[in-house]
């Protein structure tokens, strides 16, 4: 029998094979939940009666939505949270307070989840943890309560969609580029409660950062995981953090797909997602005429390293426009400190931009940079809905590092390659 990577980690969980459609009972190897969730548990908790948690070692919080509180209210429900962690005897190591940064992020450079695992949050984008050769997903706050005091949880198998990339990215180009091209073929229903498989020469020369972009966006075609098999990449980053990982499960050859995609990279050029639907996606050069107020660089999707340093190189000695606000929000502490030490956020205040906490910052229109009515933002996030980022008549194109970079120096959509030396 063959097994695709989603029925070989629901397998093990569940202690028996298992094929796609079939419904397991199993308790994930992590737990998370949210700032903007945990108030939802506590109420669940005290409704009925909780006092004793089921598997408390594989439960973790992260404040990374409202961080810092914005209003009283979310000041009071992260409050709740930390009086939750004591209640129950959790360790504060695993409650990653105000400037963190965001769970999957931590989770990937932490080494805290590893390849095989399968972990649950009280946020969609989890599914970024797939580029370690781990499975993520969302689930609400009834279920995570649930989870939490009951250990195990009903889950659907997902079928899987295998995507297979080749070639070489042309400069100016990057992951993000990538993924929006998928999206492009296969539309952001394209892979409704799937799990999506990224194979190929392509991906086995992208960074843990490239595909942590890469696998991001999975839930943006609908899928339940994104992930990348474990390699050597995956493999030498556990080695530089000194983690024992163990065997990484890899899906055998033969396993059935639902759906099977290819991708040429090296035809490629510089994408974005126009208003208001993340498949609506055209080259670049097609909306350079468009007039922006806010470039938006940060967050789960594009607030890595890699990220600030793409940025960094367009505007370094440069100035962003009149009249156009650059925000910066790194994904993590750590990415923060890195990013400095490297020049890269010195460079991009000189240029202009404003840095913000780590975290979610403008990308869940909460607070930290949420757009007017009729503004224009183009940014590095995943969702470009109607009213994401802040006022409903407000426009957000999706983009690359590198075309946010240079759409904040010219004050309209750019091209990067038209700023290449």
């Amino acid at each position: 029998m063959s097994y695709t990577l989603a029925e070989k980690i629901m397998g093990r969980l569940a202690g028996r094979a298992v094929r796609a459609g079939e419904m397991v009972e199993i308790g994930p190897d992590w737990t998370f939940a949210l700032d903007d969730g945990i108030g939802l548990i506590d109420q669940n908790f005290k409704r009925y009666g909780v006092e004793k948690l089921a598997n408390p070692d594989r439960i973790a919080l992260f404040y990374d939505h409202y961080a810092p509180a914005d209003t009283p209210l979310h000041a009071h429900v992260q409050r709740v949270g930390r009086q939750l962690f004591d209640r129950f005897g959790l360790p504060r190591e695993r409650l990653f307070d105000v400037g963190e940064g965001i769970s999957h992020q931590i989770a990937v450079e932490s080494g805290m989840v590893h390849p095989g695992q399968m972990v649950t949050n009280m946020d969609s984008h989890t599914i970024t943890i797939g580029a370690v050769g781990a499975v993520g997903c969302g689930i609400g706050g009834a279920e995570m309560a649930y989870l939490w005091s009951r250990g195990k949880l009903w889950f659907r198998v997902p079928e899987s969609i295998k995507i297979e990339l080749t070639g070489r990215l042309q400069p100016s180009t990057s992951a993000k580029d990538i993924v929006l091209a998928i999206l492009q073929k296969i539309s952001a229903r394209g892979a409704i409660y799937s799990s999506i498989e990224y194979h190929g020469v392509a991906v086995a020369a992208m960074s843990i950062p490239e595909r942590m972009t890469l696998c991001n966006m999975g839930i943006e075609m609908g899928a339940k995981f994104a992930v990348v098999p474990g390699d050597a990449v995956t493999q030498a980053h556990f080695d530089d953090l000194g983690v024992e990982i163990g065997a990484m499960p890899q899906p055998d050859a033969d396993a059935r797909y639902a759906a099977h995609h290819h991708i040429d990279l090296s035809t490629l050029q510089p994408l974005l997602a126009a208003p208001n639907r993340v498949d609506n996606v055209h080259p670049v050069e097609n909306f350079t005429q468009v007039r922006i107020n806010q470039a938006f660089l940060g967050t789960c999707t594009n607030g890595r390293l890699e990220d600030f340093e793409i940025a960094a190189n367009i505007l370094r000695g440069k100035r962003i426009a009149p009249g156009v606000r650059m925000l910066i929000t790194p994904a993590s502490r750590k990415v923060y400190m890195k990013a400095m030490g490297a020049g890269h956020i010195e460079a991009l205040i000189n240029a202009g931009a404003t840095v913000t906490t780590p975290g979610c910052g403008a990308c869940a229109g909460m607070h930290q940079g949420v757009l007017a009515e009729e503004e224009v933002c183009i940014s590095s996030s995943s969702r470009n809905f109607l009213g994401r980022m802040g006022h409903r008549d407000a426009s957000v194109y999706l983009g690359s590092p590198a075309t946010v970079a240079a759409s904040a120096l010219t004050g309209f959509i750019t091209d990067p390659r038209t700023l290449a030396n």
